[in-house]
This record gives C-alpha cells, structure tokens and sequence, in this order.
C-alpha cells in the first residue's frame, strides 16, 4: 500500500460519502417539508423516493459511460450532478424544484454507488481488495453520520424557517471538494488495457506499488482478451446467470433489512415513539455513530472472516432487533428500548450486508462487464429502495410495527439464501474468481 494506492482510493470512496450524505439528509427534514409544503404521506413518501428514483436510473446507465470513457472521467460528471442537487435543493422555489433537483442528486449516488467501487477494485492487489473497495463503505456512513450531525447541528443555529433549506445546501461543499480531487488520480489499469492502452496501464500498476506489475499486467491482458474488445459481450446471457443472481439478490436483501427506511425516517420512528424533535435528532446521531464503529469492524475483519460468515452473522442479528422494534410498536411500551434495538440493529448491519455489498458485487463478474455487473446490483439495490422509501410512511400509518416485522422475516429469508448459495470470494484475485464462476 504505497501512497498513489492510498490516494486514489480516498478519492474513489470520498463518492462513498457524498452518496451516504445526500441519502439520508434528508430524515431531519421531514417535518418541515411536510409543514411547508403540505405533504401527506403519500407525498412525503415520494419527496423521500424521488432521488431514488434519479438513483436508479444513475445506478443502471452508469456501466456504459464508465466502461467506454472510464471511471474517473464519468465520476467527475457526477460530482457536478451532487453539486447542482446540493445547491438546487437550498434554492427550491417549489416542490416541484425541490423534486427536480433530488433526482439529479440521485443521478449523482446511483453512478458513484456503481463506479466508486468498481475504479477502486480495479485497482486494489487481491489480497487488501476487500479492505480498500471496503473503505467506499467506510465513506458511506461516515457521511451518514456527517448527516444526522449536520442536521442535529444546523437544528441548533436557530434558522427557523430555513433550517431546512441549509440542512439540505450544505453538502454542496464536499461535493465541490470530491469534483477537485478527481482531477489528480490515474485512470485504472485494467479499464486502460480495454482501451489497448497497454503501456499506460504498466505506467498505472508500477506508481500502484504492484509487486510484480508485468505479471500481473499479462494476467490483466489475458482476462479481457483484447481480440474481442471491439465488440460487446452482452451480461443477460446464462453464462452470468449465477453473478446476476448474487449481485441481483444482494441488492435487494440490503434494503429489504429495511435499512434505508430506517435510516430516512429516523426521526419520524422517533417521533412516533414519544421522542421530541431534538431528542430524536441527537439519537439520530447515536445510530450514525453505531453505523461507522461496527462499519471500521467489519472491514478490519472481511478479508479474515469472509463475505459469508458476515452475512450469515448479520442475517440473525438484524432479524432479532427487528422483531424487537416490531414488538415496541405493537405492545406500545418499553419505548427505552427502541434505541438500544436500533443501535444493535445498525451494528449488526454495518458488519455484515453494510460491509460485503459494494465489495462482493465487483468480484463475481468479468472484467469484461463488471461495471455494467456492478450496475445490475446496484439497480436492484436502488429499485428496492424507492419501493421501500414510498410505501414505508403509508404502511407505518397504520402500524408502526407492520414494516418492521416484514423486514425482520426477510433476514431470516436471507439467512438460508447464503447459506446455500453464495460462494465465499475472500482471498480470490478478480481473474481467478472468473474461473471459480465459470465466467472466463
């Protein structure tokens, strides 16, 4: 690990925050959004979904301008889009505008959810790959709790009826930041290689500090088989159909713990618990702070343990708080304990599905169509959220419990999923996990 490794890979997963940021700012704003703008749950739940929405469609046409232009280049369009979301959401002058400029946002996180990870893993040697694509997870809920602190911060500066429009504006600065530190990283070598930019790619893998790059460069170079560049190998084909599977059902098993629900409508859960609105903001910042603490854990112990023996962990201890949260709103009492169920829930999350997907996703596709692979899973990840992110106030109108029983038996679900079908990729080089996958 020479410093170009660690600096490209900062600056690849500084994306990471901005994505775990403008995700999730957005829960300290939910009450004011609906005072202003009249919104019923119905409409909350699309103001809250639209940037999921702008997500998706980032996270499914992001492999083809990465692939063809590569990551950097196509990371620095993105770093625009979270600029102009940051600033349009400080300036709405409508709902209208203010849904406008989230989906831009979402833009922005789809395409970084898909490309960060992939330019990190292109670079990394196989033996710290999990750690170093870990760290895009890493910036992910560093800027999850930059979020609720920002919001519990802001909350205490006396903005009134703007507070909201600056809890929102604000990440318009890292965004500003990530944009200028893009300009001073290498492309990947493997993505050079497809451009028979062999030389280039050499140049990449020595400043890398790769311990033997013509070796690993022919290993490179024979994996992508440059005879076939000119042409496009199409994913949807049964030779991928076991990839597609585990990337496809990741994704959804990571929002179907109901994490992103959980995490948008922080307070509203809090609110609904007796919590005041300061209360809840700073309880807010006790479950961002779980998140990084078990998030730094899991990635200590991923390349040790393995992406499955996390999973598995994981599965049971989420499934259990979730019950447990589901058994607060039901009985209606013991709402001490909604916080400890919740901090628990996050830390066994953070280890686990928080710590694997990004990782697991860009390591059980071919070089030749992991960025349009990484694009699948995070589709399905993001197609998920939308849907959970819509329908989570309607159905917790009714019930606060009823949601939170629904995605406790989807981690039971999951449990058995891995158990039975995902094979382990810790310890793997990408091209010899082509070969364990019969994908070569």
């Amino acid at each position: 690990m020479n410093a170009n490794l660690a600096k490209a890979t900062a600056v690849g997963a500084l994306g990471g925050l901005l994505f775990g940021f403008d995700t999730v700012v957005i829960s300290g704003t939910t009450h004011s959004l609906t005072m202003v703008y009249g919104l019923s749950p119905r409409a909350l739940g699309i103001t809250v979904s639209m940037a999921l929405v702008g997500t998706v469609i980032g996270a499914i046409f992001a492999g083809i301008p990465g692939q063809k232009w590569g990551a950097r280049e196509t990371l620095r369009v993105l770093a625009v889009l979270y600029v102009i979301s940051a600033l349009g959401c400080a300036f709405a002058w409508n709902w209208y505008a203010l849904l406008a400029a989230r989906f831009i946002g979402g833009l922005g996180i789809g395409g970084s959810s898909v490309l960060g990870p992939v330019y990190i893993a292109e670079l990394a040697p196989a033996k710290i790959r999990g750690r170093l694509v870990g760290t895009f997870q890493i910036n992910i809920v560093i800027g999850i709790l930059l979020a609720y602190f920002s919001n519990y911060s802001i909350g205490r500066l006396g903005f009134g009826a703007t507070e909201w429009r600056w809890q929102l504006g604000i990440a318009a600065v890292p965004a500003f930041l990530f944009l200028i530190l893009l300009f001073g990283i290498p492309p990947s070598s493997r993505w050079l290689v497809t451009q028979k930019r062999v030389d280039e790619a050499r140049s990449v893998l020595q400043m890398m500090g790769a311990e033997n790059p013509e070796g690993e460069l022919k290993e490179i170079v024979d994996s992508i088989h440059l005879e076939r560049l000119s042409t496009s190998e199409p994913l949807f084909s049964w030779k991928y159909r076991i990839p597609l599977f585990l990337a496809i059902s990741i994704g959804m098993f990571n929002q179907l713990s109901g994490i992103n629900a959980i995490l948008y409508y922080l307070n509203d859960i809090f609110a609904a618990a007796g919590f005041s609105k300061m209360s809840g903001d700073l309880q807010s910042v006790a479950v961002g702070g779980m998140n990084l603490l078990a998030t730094l854990l899991g990635m200590s112990v991923i390349d040790k343990l393995g992406r499955k023996t996390l999973l598995l962990i994981g599965s049971v201890g989420t499934a259990v708080c979730l019950f447990g949260v589901s058994g607060v709103f039901f009985t209606n009492s013991h709402q001490s304990a909604l916080l400890w169920f919740l901090v628990i829930y996050i830390g066994f999350f953070a280890i686990s599905q928080g710590a694997v997907i990004w990782v697991y996703i860009g390591e059980v596709f071919s070089n030749r169509v992991r960025a349009k692979g990484q694009s699948v899973g995070s589709s399905s990840h993001w197609i998920m959220n939308a849907i959970i992110a819509y329908t989570f106030p309607q159905v917790a109108k009714s019930s606060g419990a009823y949601p939170f029983v629904f995605f406790g038996v989807m981690m039971v679900v999951q449990f058995f999923v891995v158990l039975f079908f995902y094979p382990e990729t810790k310890g793997y080089s990408l091209e010899e996990m082509q070969h364990k996958l019969g994908i070569e």
